[in-house]
This record gives C-alpha cells, sequence and structure tokens, in this order.
C-alpha cells in the first residue's frame, strides 16, 4: 500500500473521531449548554443529516476541482467546524460548527474512496478503501474513549480542539504525501452527475447500505445501556467492553476488504446473512455475560465488515452505468451509511420507548439486516443478468 493512504487514513481517523466522540460527552454538553439530553442527542442526528445530504450536492460541485487541493480544503473546513464547536457559546452555534465538519465529512470518504482504489492494482482496491477506513474504526477503538475522557477531565471544548488538532496533522500529512498528480474522471455537468438517481441499480445499492448499517445502530446506539441493565456489567467496565468492540470492528474492517476484492456482491451475501443471524442471536445471549460478549464480539466484526465492499460495489457499478458521476456516486453511499446511523438510532428509540423495550433492540436490527440481505440477492441476481465486461469497469 503506497504511503498516500497513510495520509488518508490519519484524516479518516480524526473524522472518525469527531462523528462518534460527541455520544460519550452528551451528559457534558447538556449539563453545560443547560439543555435536556433527547435535545443533546439532535446534535448526533443533525451531524448524520449533514453528511446525508451534504455529501452528495457538495461533490457534485467540487467535481471539476484538482483532488489534492480538494482534500486540502476539506480538512481545512473540518478543522475550522471543530475549532467552532470548540467555542461555541450556545447550543445553536454548536450545531453550526457540527454541520459544517459533516459537510467535509461527507464530500472526504466519498473522494477519498475512490483516490484510494486508484492509487493501487485493481486486485487491491477494495483493501486500499479498507485500509482508508481503518481510520474511522480506529477512531472508535481508541479516539471516542480518549476523547471522552478529555472531555470529562477538561470539558468537553477540550475535546474538540484535540479534534482540530489531529485534523492540522491530517492536512499537513495529505500536503506530504498525497501525489499532485492524482487522475481524476472526466466531470459530467451537474444535471448529468447526479443523474446517478435515476440508475436502478445504485438505488438498489444505496438501499443496501442504509438498511445494512442501519441494523448495527438499531442496537449500538443502546449498547451501553443494554451491557448495564441487561446485561449487568458493571458501568466502570462498559467502556473496557467498547474498546474489544471496536477492536472486531477493526479486524473486521480488514478482513472484509480482502474478501470483497474480488466479488463485493457475493461478499456481501455471506456478511449481511451472518450479520442477522448474529444480532438475532444477542438477543437471547445479552443477559448472560459470556455469552453476551462473546456475541458482541462477533457482532463487532461484522459491523465495519461490509463498508469496503459496499463502497466498491458502488464505484464498480457507477463506473459502469454513470462513468461521469463515480465521485457523486461513491458520495451518495457515504450519505446512505449516515442516512442508516439515522434511521436506526430513530427506529432504536421507538423500540425502546415501546412494549418490546430495550431487549428488543437486537432482534429488531437483525430484521432491517435481512432486509439488506434480500436487496443483496436481487442485486447480485441483476450482475448475473448482465454482461461480466461490464461489471469489470
Amino acid at each position: 500500500m503506497p504511503p498516500a493512504l497513510r495520509a488518508l487514513t490519519i484524516a479518516a481517523y480524526a473524522i472518525g473521531t469527531t462523528e462518534f466522540v460527541i455520544v460519550g460527552l452528551l451528559p457534558t454538553v447538556a449539563s453545560d449548554l443547560s439543555i435536556d439530553l433527547p435535545l443533546a442527542g439532535l446534535i448526533v442526528s443533525v451531524y448524520a443529516l449533514g453528511v446525508t445530504f451534504g455529501a452528495p450536492v457538495l461533490t457534485a460541485l467540487t467535481a471539476r476541482l484538482p483532488r489534492k487541493p480538494l482534500l486540502l480544503g476539506l480538512m481545512g473546513l473540518f478543522i475550522l467546524g471543530n475549532a467552532v464547536a470548540a467555542l461555541s457559546p450556545s447550543y445553536a452555534a454548536l450545531l453550526v460548527g457540527r454541520v459544517l465538519s459533516a459537510f467535509a465529512h461527507g464530500v472526504f470518504f466519498s473522494v477519498g474512496a475512490t483516490i484510494a482504489a486508484s492509487l493501487v492494482a485493481p486486485d487491491k482496491r477494495a483493501s486500499a478503501i479498507a485500509m482508508m477506513f481503518m481510520g474511522l474504526t480506529l477512531a472508535i477503538v481508541t479516539g471516542v474513549p480518549l476523547g471522552t475522557l478529555i472531555g470529562q477531565a477538561f470539558g468537553w471544548r477540550a475535546t474538540f480542539w484535540a479534534v482540530s488538532l489531529l485534523g492540522t496533522i491530517a492536512l499537513a500529512g495529505i500536503a506530504l504525501l498525497l501525489p499532485s498528480t492524482i487522475a481524476r474522471p472526466a466531470a459530467a455537468p451537474l444535471k448529468d452527475q447526479l443523474g446517478f438517481l435515476t440508475s436502478g441499480r445504485l438505488l438498489l445499492v444505496y438501499a443496501m447500505t442504509a438498511l445494512g448499517y442501519g441494523g448495527t445502530f438499531v442496537t449500538f446506539t443502546y449498547l451501553a445501556v443494554i451491557l448495564e441493565r441487561i446485561t449487568g456489567f458493571a458501568a466502570g467496565t462498559i467502556s473496557l467492553i467498547l474498546v474489544l468492540y471496536g477492536l472486531a470492528i477493526a479486524a473486521g474492517n480488514l478482513l472484509g476488504g480482502r474478501i470483497a476484492n474480488h466479488d463485493p456482491a457475493r461478499a456481501l451475501i455471506r456478511l449481511f446473512a451472518l450479520q442477522a443471524v448474529v444480532l438475532v442471536l444477542f438477543t437471547f445471549t445479552a443477559p448472560h455475560p459470556v455469552l453476551a460478549l462473546a456475541t458482541l464480539t462477533t457482532l463487532g466484526f461484522l459491523s465495519f465488515a461490509n463498508v469496503p465492499g459496499l463502497q466498491l460495489y458502488v464505484v464498480q457499478l457507477a463506473q459502469a452505468e454513470r462513468p461521469g458521476s463515480v465521485d457523486v456516486a461513491s458520495a451518495f453511499n457515504i450519505a446512505a451509511f449516515n442516512l442508516g446511523i439515522a434511521l436506526g438510532a430513530w427506529i432504536g428509540g421507538i423500540v425502546v420507548a415501546s412494549p418490546l423495550g430495550l431487549g428488543a433492540t437486537p432482534w429488531v436490527g437483525g430484521l432491517l439486516a435481512a432486509g439488506a440481505l434480500i436487496l443483496t440477492l436481487r442485486s447480485a441476481a441483476l450482475d448475473r443478468a448482465r454482461p461480466q465486461a461490464i461489471l469489470a469497469a
């Protein structure tokens, strides 16, 4: 893997940290800004929706810009967004900072994924994408716990300053390591770029992404509460369990890239099937500490194992069906991931507030993963009906 991928990984680490660390800081933020927890929870939703709607539009608008200056500009916007959050005197100002960071997030991952794939041989593209996304998974393992610890010790604003520093390091890495001569696909007019929205094949994959990723977040959003109230772990040990979960995510992300290198659709069928089964299984193992840990480790492994395959699959289909809109199509898949986060958290909240209760979130998430499996089977059948030379693109 070329050194330039390290710079992309560092940037992904910074972005992943700022996305997820807010979950551990919500009580502190709510207390400091004198808002209730449900209102504080909207900070998470606003960020996800900022990525969802900002990624495809901004990627289309920046399609004609050279790749390296674009990434440098995005990291500058990311640093600015976190600085605004750190300085925010009010809840509204904090939301503005989060939205700025979310805009940088969406475009970075969509453009970064295509750049990562272009830096290596064709049979290594999914692995290259997985390496970039490894920064996101490592953020869950180390960035989020450390950011939460900093926020608890020095205040939540200090966490956003620390993330701004990470963004500055990433910006320097991109400036030093990323080639200036990165190939950029010929950009079609904006109307044509957004024409991929008429592609049933791509819309099918976006639905797979939203359902598959959202299925995990039905449970993940309330994982700490499940471990404490249902499994019976002490509050002080939950952070260690989440580190274990994050390590499993990292391993799944790497192996998922290797599995998906040659046939992403086939790999996704297996991964979604296993994910659905393990989520349902967690419903029954959650009350038993040892079994819960084993199931949770497996679930963590599967949670991100499908990410490289989904992203590569979109790139392949966009190259075949909408070659002038590859970056925008990739951006929309990043939006679908974040739509899945918002969808999963929303459905999880409905389940928790319903008579089904907290313990039902795993099997409800399993239903969403099963929906993603059905859509993937349909997409694979459509692939077989097409000339293989088209998908070879």
